[in-house]
């Protein structure tokens, strides 16, 4: 089987990713409309999806029903086994890639919310910063279930070890957005200009900003070895008074694992504070340990780009430059009342 003949699939955890436990734990990609019967007992034909559909959520508006019994249907007909998944994880803002080992079943148990399942094998998982922005866009598609067709090739080389062939134009990828896939693709676009154009010392300067923006004062270390340290923050002037800050910086795309955070940690004298930043994520072993540290702090990269927006109007002008945002309002998603 050729690349180009390889079919990639896209799909959603939920609204908020509650499905991720599940997809991993038990090596799944699952669907919900639970109130639906077991579809290996339904003909493999849409109308028949259709018909099952309107049965099972009758309350559900007639223009919805084809879209609902669609993903369904092809979850079930359509997608085979050897193809291709592209999950994008709100729960750690990850791809996940895997390939589809297992046919459709049903878990019939009124306690699961997502009662549809194939298994998979789950292949790896890459930050978001590896793929374009139209890739990106393609795969925050508003449905639950979804064919990746503009970009399968970005995901196909990620999974072969290749380089990426370009893919259609940017703008083109764009139409179509829902108001609510913005917030994620600023995240992207910031921890992508970060990990792009601060690489090493500039980005530890960047770190720096932030924290000033934040109300401290900051000494960096000179670029070189740092035993350890990289910015020193507090709040007086002469950075004599606590709390005095330890800060390790790390821009690289790697997990940051506990035998660091504990290095940055035997830095941290008594009455003194410890923080590591870094783009990428911390392995569980890291955050355990500074779970156990009443004066240790860590900040990921989703976390900075938090802090970099609750402070982006006091950074600096070469740091603003580098991250230009507008401040829009976008219509909320009004949620109706159940009866």
């Amino acid at each position: 089987m050729t690349a180009r003949d390889q079919v990639v699939w896209g799909i959603h955890a939920g609204r908020t990713g509650e499905a991720h436990t599940l997809f991993m734990t038990d090596k799944v990609v699952a669907l919900g409309w639970n109130a639906m019967p077991d579809l290996a007992m339904l003909p493999a034909d849409r109308e028949a999806y259709k018909a099952a559909m309107t049965e099972a959520y009758p309350t559900m508006t007639p223009g919805a029903v084809p879209g609902s019994a669609g993903q369904l249907y092809r979850f079930v007909n359509e997608m085979q086994v050897g193809d291709f998944v592209v999950y994008p994880s709100r729960f750690d803002r990850r791809i996940h890639l895997a390939r589809v080992k297992g046919t459709y079943f049903h878990v019939p148990s009124p306690q699961h919310d997502y009662a549809h399942r194939r298994e998979v094998t789950w292949l790896k998982d890459v930050p978001r910063t590896a793929f374009s922005q139209g890739a990106l866009y393609e795969i925050g598609s508003a449905m639950s279930f979804f064919q990746v067709r503009n970009y399968a090739e970005e995901f196909l080389a990620i999974v072969e070890g290749r380089e990426p062939l370009v893919g259609p134009e940017e703008e083109d990828a764009t139409v179509g957005i829902v108001a609510e896939e913005i917030e994620s693709t600023t995240r992207d676009f910031i921890i992508k200009q970060l990990s792009k154009e601060l690489k090493g010392h500039p980005f530890t300067h960047f770190v720096a900003n932030v924290l000033r923006a934040m109300g401290f004062r900051t000494r960096v270390s000179p670029e070189g070895p740092d035993r350890g340290i990289d910015i020193v923050a507090h709040r007086d002037e002469l950075g004599l008074e606590p709390p005095i800050i330890k800060v390790q910086v790390k821009s690289g795309g790697g997990n940051v694992g506990e035998p660091e955070v504990s290095q940055l940690f035997g830095k941290v004298e008594k009455g003194e504070y410890g923080l590591f930043v870094t783009l990428a994520t911390f392995t569980p072993a890291a955050r355990h340990f500074a779970a156990a540290k009443a004066n240790l702090r860590l900040i990921d990269g989703n976390e900075l780009v938090d802090v970099t927006l609750d402070h982006y109007d006091q950074l600096d002008s070469r740091h603003k430059g580098l991250l230009p945002l507008k401040r829009v309002f976008i219509p909320e998603t009004i949620e109706k009342p159940t009866s």
